[in-house]
């Protein structure tokens, strides 16, 4: 918390859930805040996963995507349920074994565009699984760019970055958080212990900023609408 304050100025609520993604019970998380956009919420991470972030996909019905993941080859964690409050949510791995997050927001936060731009997809050399993601959320691959996916509203969502990955997964799903000034986020990063990640970026998908581990370990990128390179 006291990182991403420094590096994104963020701001935290604490709010009480009856479930978690994990299945964890009752507990607190932390609503990462920017003015009254909520971008993501912080939770213990159980003691079986890494630390990191999960990518959440809004989608207008959990139950019917589940069934698409099925048909397409990837694989249910946890089936579709209830956060009282949050939404409904459901765990899903793609076909590198890549966790996100299905969700259906019954919150009153608005949709969070000041904190994060798009994701990327850290594929460890191999393909962004494009037929994967656009046949289940019906995202289009950018045609002026081919490591990139846009929304079925034109908004881009992700982007694909061929690196030699030190995690155990074959791929992750990396947040890109947005920052007010890279050249101050570059030094607010090295001076509260982050490290970049030892990666091997393929020169031809390097127009954005490279990967960092925050002080737990989570890797993150500067957010990609900045022109100059971390």
């Amino acid at each position: 918390m006291e990182f991403y304050g420094h590096v994104a100025n963020w701001t935290y609520q604490v709010e009480r859930a009856t479930d978690f993604g994990w299945g964890c019970g009752k507990k607190n998380f932390i609503l990462t805040l920017s003015g009254d956009e909520a971008g993501a919420r912080l939770a213990e991470t159980p003691s079986s996963q890494e630390n990191g972030w999960i990518a959440y996909v809004e989608v207008p019905d959990v139950d019917v995507v589940v069934k698409r993941v099925d048909r397409l080859g990837g694989k249910i964690i946890r089936k579709p349920f209830e956060v009282p409050g949050v939404g409904r949510n459901a765990l899903i791995l793609d076909l590198l074994a890549t966790l996100f997050e299905l969700s259906l927001s019954r919150h009153s936060f608005p949709v969070p565009r000041r904190q994060f731009g798009p994701a990327v997809y850290v594929s460890n050399g191999n393909e962004l699984l494009q037929a994967f993601y656009t046949e289940l959320f019906g995202w289009q691959v950018y045609s002026q760019d081919k490591h990139g996916l846009l929304a079925p509203s034109g908004e881009p969502v992700a982007l694909e970055q061929a690196a030699t990955w030190p995690a155990c997964s074959n791929a992750a799903w990396v947040p890109s958080v947005k920052v007010a000034s890279v050249f101050d986020a570059r030094r607010l990063v090295e001076t509260n212990g982050a490290r970049p990640t030892f990666v091997h970026v393929d020169e031809m998908v390097q127009s954005y900023s490279g990967i960092i581990c925050d002080p737990d370990g989570a890797p993150f990128t500067l957010d990609v609408e900045q022109t100059n390179s971390f």
